[in-house]
């Protein structure tokens, strides 16, 4: 009976018999990515963003970064992506960002997909399924909890690879269950978690963790759910515990990078940050209540709706629970913090927000044009405000090969145009956060070595412990370094054989600086 039913749901919701019906997923999720391209804008440099173009460049052009190459090449030691986007470029014969903005694009609509193919397993409706898809599209952006990472970024990183892989790959474990699609459904997830393991091995992990625990969730078996949840969480504990335990002791240097990064330590996060872990669980638990109660709850869609839910709520207490005991900015060792267990949030968040729009599409959108359109128009102004807020001095949206507004990008590509390729430069260790600066990268636009900045650098020393001196030095080096004197800036920089400088437009100098506009200069040092 239970089968008759899985085959009957699937082939009514997926082989409508009109054309239009079988086009209206394709058609939505086209707009609705348009949509989401105006409401949370582009910024492929920015974060990151730049970070992966620095790679990406550096793959190109061998010649780049002679002087940052342990910083360049901490984000290619595990990761195809960067290799994978050179060798589009190569192919195609398309400029790097012509390309990037492509994949941002696809990266976008296929995340949308992977909701709208989950969301045809969770609930009957087109109308649940249009509603979890808007409010996706609409809230992309929005912040993970305490965690650093957003929904979805406003660019390109090896996240936007994982994400809807990740997504695939758990729609592919609900069709499991159907005779005769088991095989291609293994297959197909197989095939998702392995491009998402090429892409981000981090995040394709906490995808594992995830499939595997649906699995245990959907089998018949009571007492296979049962011991089956318990092993697996027991298990991601037990091996937490043995990283912790068989961790060595990080060194002082490394202890003051560790504790730069907040967001790896939950006695370290904001009140309202930690809402943001309650609240997901809160949701999907009540959501699990409500499908519990239901009378049809042999019904295919709710069975599957019922073990996605689950599934996020435990995975999201194991993670919490990990956190919570092993990620301590006291302890020796801070491997277990490194790994960010937290960001399985990602996937939660996805789920929560899938079952809010379904219910939205359902009970208050249903099939009234203009409450979707206000629906998006209310919802998608927010994160566009968001957004404009975030990056207040550069375009909404950065096109490919079109000049900059913001004016430290303007001094970036002029640096690319007019220095030498192994020219090496000093900034503001903290010059992203500058007025007017968006968290635009320096390497990734200018294609020059830089010292280590405190941010982005520190991220990758936070992950790279060999870095921990390059990165410290760098901060020494120039510290304070647009207030300094130009003896003292000299003193400092040069038996580091720094070329140029980017100060501020205020600060006093003496050098030869080629390049000014109102915010910023770009001098050489005698």
């Amino acid at each position: 009976m239970r089968t008759t039913a899985i085959i009957q749901h699937i082939k009514s919701s997926r082989l409508p018999g009109t054309l239009c019906e079988r086009s209206l997923p394709f058609a939505v999720i086209t707009l609705l990515t348009a949509c989401a391209l105006a409401i949370h804008g582009y910024h492929p440099y920015a974060e990151d963003g730049g970070l992966y173009a620095t790679g990406i460049k550096f793959l190109l052009n061998p010649a780049l970064y002679p002087h940052s190459l342990p910083f360049v090449e901490a984000h290619l030691r595990f990761s195809l992506f960067a290799p994978a986007v050179a060798a589009t470029v190569r192919f195609t014969h398309l400029s790097l960002a012509t390309v990037l903005f492509a994949i941002y694009l696809i990266s976008i609509w296929t995340t949308l997909y992977g909701i709208w193919l989950l969301s045809e397993r969770c609930y009957s409706s087109r109308v649940a399924h249009a509603g979890a898809v808007l409010l996706v599209a609409a809230w992309l952006t929005v912040p993970i909890a305490g965690t650093s990472l957003m929904l979805m970024d406003p660019y390109v990183t090896a996240r936007s690879v994982s994400l809807p892989c990740t997504l695939f790959a758990l729609a592919a474990t609900l069709d499991l269950r159907i005779p005769g699609r088991c095989v291609r459904s293994l297959i197909l997830c197989a095939i998702m978690l392995l491009v998402a393991a090429a892409a981000h091995p981090l995040m394709a992990a906490y995808g594992l963790g995830n499939v595997l625990l649906l699995l245990t969730i959907l089998s018949p078996s009571p007492s296979v759910r049962r011991w089956g949840i318990v092993g697996l969480c027991t298990s991601a504990f037990a091996v937490a515990a043995l990283v912790q335990a068989t961790a060595p002791p990080d060194s002082a240097g490394y202890v003051r990078i560790a504790i730069t990064r907040y967001y790896w330590f939950l006695s370290q996060w904001q009140w309202y940050e930690l809402i943001g872990i309650i609240a997901p669980l809160l949701i999907l638990i009540i959501a699990t209540l409500v499908v519990s109660r239901r009378r049809d709850l042999n019904s295919p869609v709710h069975q599957s709706r019922q073990a996605l839910t689950a599934m996020a709520v435990v995975t999201g207490t194991t993670a919490v629970l990990i956190a919570l005991a092993f990620a301590h900015e006291s302890y020796a060792s801070h491997l277990v913090a490194r790994l960010q267990p937290l960001r399985s949030f990602q996937t939660i968040y996805l789920l929560m927000i899938l079952v809010l729009g379904a219910a939205l599409g359902e009970h208050l959108l249903r099939r009234k044009p203009w409450r979707w359109i206000a629906a998006l128009i209310f919802f998608g102004s927010i994160f566009f405000l968001v957004q404009q807020s975030t990056y207040p001095s550069s375009a909404h949206i950065e096109w490919p090969d079109v000049n900059p507004q913001n004016r430290w990008e303007k001094a970036f590509l002029w640096i690319s145009r007019n220095t030498p390729v192994d020219a090496l430069f000093a900034l503001d260790p903290h010059y992203i956060s500058l007025p007017g600066e968006d968290a635009q990268n320096f390497r990734a636009l200018a294609e020059r070595s830089a010292l280590a900045d405190y941010s982005k650098d520190g991220g990758e020393a936070s992950i790279t412990p060999a870095l921990t001196y390059a990165w410290a030095e760098g901060q020494r080096l120039q510290n304070r370094l647009s207030l300094e004197s130009d003896t003292e800036r000299l003193k400092a920089l040069k038996p580091a054989g720094v070329d140029w400088i980017i100060l501020q437009l205020q600060a006093q100098t003496t050098f030869d600086c080629p390049y000014r506009n109102d915010l910023v200069k770009v001098c050489r040092l005698p």
